[in-house]
């Protein structure tokens, strides 16, 4: 073989993998695909360069599956050619075509992400982006894709190669054996409280005390036994020792995430980006007393920028007796999804927090009480004004009392269960997550041998 060539051969190459959307409401789970993408690359000794990412899109978007995720990791191979059709061939393996997943697959062989990776995938992050921007994208940019169907993976796999973390979480997600996809999961509640306390506040999300709710479980048919969110690799393996269950599972794998980092709701939303579906945070003043409509849910409005905005929460967020709490007049900022117009509603902002800047004062105008017998006058009758029905004593108008408000300057979360992936919840409130060590040992990858 000349020198040439075997430069060509020994030359290391950076390779960018990036999928979404190979998974279905009735089976599979695109993170189960990178788990079996890891495992086969490990065997071929292929060197990895970070975690894998799984990363969280616009959760508003309506043809979803469950958390909207989409996974990319980043290799160092000297053959990419070959893995490259070794995974197109995973990615048809295990994608549930036949019941409506349309996988997407991206190649991007560099070590650096050039910017407009990262301005499509902030979008995708809050916005609904078509599957045509993203093969428009890919031809722009000279991208190698894959897909089937229709293609609307490609946007999570460039968005999920793209992504810029700020701030970041890891997840260790645990697989179940095939014989066991669909069957119940079968877990120690005790296990699972347990492990919630040994490990705070390094994990989160795991286990609801007030519902004594597990909150690591999924309820699809699809190949995860539990997954655990935290901090750090060491307490996420540690807990993987506390909680027990009978099933033999197959495995694990930990991810660097977005999760947790509230990322969806930074962008502002206003008049024109207000489009449904869209997600995001906006600051205003209730501009009407909060109704309560059927089912005990709250609407009300707030002004921001001269225009007027509906806002919702719902019943089981829990944050209902604070919104219904509120006075024309309050400023609050808020953060959520963009409901499309109903026949009852213009477009709605469905809130996932609200933070009360400031509070009017709740001012009521009182029959006047009597001085000197401590009671409140009763009136004379239409402009005749009060009189002490003990003393005589009389006054001429109602007075002004303040209320106390049941509600105070702070910022409210959603009950823990009502959290979705994204949601920061209150423990990581001022937690920044700008590094996680990537250890090149197995800590973060495992096949148990039983």
């Amino acid at each position: 073989m000349s020198q040439i060539a075997n430069k060509v051969m020994s030359k290391e190459t950076v390779l960018n993998v990036g999928f979404d959307d190979t998974d279905s409401p009735k089976g599979m789970c695109t993170t189960f695909l990178a788990y079996k993408i890891v495992d086969l690359l490990k065997k071929q000794k292929t060197e990895f360069l970070d975690f894998p990412r799984l990363i969280r899109f616009n959760p508003n978007i309506p043809w979803k599956t469950r958390g909207n995720g989409a996974v990319s990791m980043k290799i160092k191979t000297k053959n990419p050619t070959k893995i490259k059709n070794q995974i197109k061939n995973l990615v048809s393996k295990y994608s549930d075509t036949k019941n409506g997943a349309n996988p997407g697959l991206v190649f991007f062989e560099s070590d650096t992400i050039p910017s407009e990776f990262t301005k499509f995938s902030k979008l995708a992050l809050w916005q609904l982006i078509n599957r045509k921007n993203a093969k428009e994208f890919a031809k722009k940019n000279n991208l190698e894709i894959y897909y089937q169907g229709n293609g609307q993976g490609l946007v999570g796999a460039i968005g999920a190669i793209g992504y810029d973390f700020q701030d970041h979480t890891l997840e260790l997600l645990s697989y179940r054996k095939k014989p066991k996809f669909g069957k119940e999961r079968k877990i120690s509640t005790d296990s699972v409280k347990n492990m919630q306390e040994k490990t705070f506040p390094d994990t989160f999300n795991s286990f609801d005390t007030k519902k004594g709710r597990i909150l690591i479980t999924p309820h699809g048919p699809d190949p995860v036994f539990y997954g655990v969110r935290g901090e750090n690799v060491d307490s996420l393996v540690y807990a993987t020792k506390i909680l027990k269950t009978s099933e033999k599972l197959d495995g694990y794998m930990i991810f660097k995430s977005n999760q947790g980092t509230g990322d969806h709701l930074k962008n502002e939303l206003n008049f024109e980006n207000m489009k449904p579906y869209a997600s995001g945070k906006i600051t205003g003043i209730i501009s009407n007393n909060p109704k309560i409509v059927k089912g005990g849910h709250v609407f009300f409005k707030i002004t921001s920028n001269n225009h007027e905005f509906w806002c919702a929460v719902y019943k089981p967020t829990g944050m209902t007796n604070t919104a219904s709490s509120l006075l024309k007049g309050d400023k609050i900022s808020v953060g959520g999804g963009v409901r499309k117009a109903s026949k009852n509603y213009p477009r709605v902002i469905n809130l996932e927090f609200l933070e009360i800047i400031s509070l009017v004062k709740n001012i009521i105008m009182s029959n006047p009480q009597c001085k000197k017998c401590n009671k409140k006058m009763k009136s004379k009758g239409v402009n005749q004004g009060f009189q002490c029905i003990l003393c005589g004593n009389k006054a001429s108008k109602k007075i002004p009392i303040e209320i106390s408000r049941k509600i105070k300057k702070q910022l409210y979360l959603p009950k823990i269960s009502a959290h979705r992936h994204l949601s920061r919840p209150f423990q990581r409130i001022g937690v920044n997550n700008e590094s996680s060590k990537f250890n090149k040992s197995t800590s973060w990858f495992c096949i148990y041998r039983n």
